[in-house]
């Protein structure tokens, strides 16, 4: 039974992964980096101006005045799967800046038991191996300021490499857009456009690895899956406003609008595309310490009875900033995809001006 749950498993997986213009390919890029904005319910693409702007907004990078890198990590459905980002970022004239970052999403030492039993039905545990089914995302990030005082823009260009075992593995490449702007009273504007070209995602199948699969389940004779994925554009759009309320204390607000190209269960939806709102929220004491709280991922969910009901998801987070030494802590559902109801996610994010 072991055997049989873990090769349909295989199979299922397989071809999950590799079906031709599915929406929600590449949806491990869509979870979201840095504890902060996570614990904003990622309303951040007005305001984000540091090393994770490379992912919520490139246009912020402009921002950074010396070199910055950021680190964080999360378990995913029980530790089972875990979610782990780098990013670095450098400012290379008065103008412009440049970052890298790299996201793995992955389930690590599975059991591959498709050769447990041999063709004359011996068990040998022995033949039993382990594999990796990981995602990764590689995106350089392009920022520069505009003629326009306050404007500014960035691109982001993206690889895309995904693998399940021997069985089967992905190249693909998309693009990202976006821009900010500030006004003189400091009213922050941002767009960000995601997978504007859509990305596409190119598989190449192993037909031997896969036919044990097939072979190990008894009665299965599927045929290949098609080796084209297509992932849609999406935009957030967002505003954001801080304000200093007797010099030690801060509260910065941003509203984000999060628009698919599609109809979905959004609290806005057309047959042209659906649209959910994001609250976030971050109370700060003298630029050192921070509460944040979110709300967001508002749904039109359907009951039992025919009836819809509004759901709607809460987050929360701290941090402590010292010089440019900052730790953040988020407790969200982290990135909306899973069952699990939250998670705890830590990042750490360091600013080399401390070594100057």
């Amino acid at each position: 039974m072991k055997a049989l749950l873990t090769s349909t498993l295989l199979l299922v997986s397989v071809t999950i992964f590799s079906q031709t213009v599915r929406k929600y390919s590449n949806e491990f890029m869509n979870i979201g980096v840095d504890a902060a904005a996570l614990g904003m319910s990622n309303a951040v693409v007005a305001h984000s101006a540091d090393v994770n702007s490379g992912y919520w907004n490139p246009a912020g990078l402009v921002h950074i005045e010396d070199k910055q890198i950021a680190l964080m990590h999360s378990s995913y459905f029980a530790n089972i799967a875990n979610y782990d980002y780098i990013g670095f970022a450098m400012p290379i004239d008065k103008r412009s800046s440049l970052g890298i970052s790299i996201i793995r999403f992955a389930i690590d030492d599975i059991l591959n038991t498709t050769q447990l039993i041999d063709d004359q039905g011996n068990i040998n545990y022995d033949r039993i191996s382990l594999f990796s089914a990981a995602d990764y995302g590689v995106t350089f990030s392009y920022a520069r300021t505009l003629p326009l005082d306050g404007l500014n823009y960035g691109i982001n260009a993206k690889v895309i490499r995904r693998i399940i075992g021997d069985f089967a593995s992905s190249w693909g490449f998309g693009l990202d857009a976006a821009i900010q702007f500030e006004t003189r009273n400091e009213w922050k504007f941002g767009i960000m456009a995601r997978d504007i070209t859509t990305t596409f995602n190119a598989w190449a199948i192993d037909e031997d690895e896969f036919a044990t699969i097939q072979n190990a389940v008894e009665g299965q004779n599927q045929e290949l899956p098609e080796t084209t994925e297509i992932t849609i554009p999406k935009l957030q759009i967002g505003v954001a406003k801080k304000f200093i309320i007797r010099y030690d204390y801060s509260l910065l607000a941003e509203l984000d609008l999060n628009v698919r190209f599609e109809e979905n269960n959004d609290i806005i939806s057309t047959s042209f595309a659906s649209i959910t709102p994001a609250l976030g929220l971050e109370f700060g004491y003298l630029d050192m310490v921070f509460l944040r709280t979110g709300v967001g991922n508002f749904q039109n969910e359907l009951q039992i009875d025919n009836s819809e009901s509004l759901s709607f998801q809460p987050t929360m987070g701290v941090g402590f900033k010292y010089k440019g030494i900052q730790v953040d802590y988020a407790f969200t559902d982290i990135g909306d995809q899973s069952v699990a109801i939250y998670s705890n996610v830590f990042s750490l994010k360091l600013d080399f001006s401390i070594f100057r």
